[in-house]
């Protein structure tokens, strides 16, 4: 079983920069960030193919955030820049343990971290 542990969170002001991590306890293919405020739906954010060369993002974070991977790390990163109070959430890094090639919907995922809290003041 892999186990994922995010880290970087924290509270920043709008326009500000975040960088989080989520190390794994094993390899995996690929890899994927989600967040979930309060009271609303898990939402897909961007992933990663196992090698790096494909990668996805959501609209909402296109051109501001950007998503990479040290597989000799068993690491992967999501850079956050130009924050927006609507970023704010709890953010989820996700395995699959069966695909290399990235997908957006939480069911592809086998492997999922805690979260880490990112707060985002306007």
């Amino acid at each position: 079983q892999v186990q994922l542990v995010e880290s970087g969170g924290g509270l920043v002001q709008a326009g500000g920069s975040l960088r989080l991590s989520c190390a794994a306890s094993g390899r995996t293919y690929a890899m994927g960030w989600f967040r979930q405020a309060p009271g609303q739906e898990r939402e897909f954010v961007a992933a990663i193919s196992w090698s790096g060369g494909s990668i996805t993002y959501a609209d909402s974070v296109k051109g501001r955030f950007a998503i990479s991977r040290d597989n000799a790390k068993n690491t992967v990163y999501l850079q956050m820049n130009s924050l927006k109070p609507e970023d704010t959430a709890v953010y989820y890094c996700a395995g699959d343990r069966d695909n290399t090639y990235p997908r957006t919907i939480p069911e592809a995922y086998d492997y999922w971290g805690q979260g880490t809290q990112v707060t985002v003041s306007s």
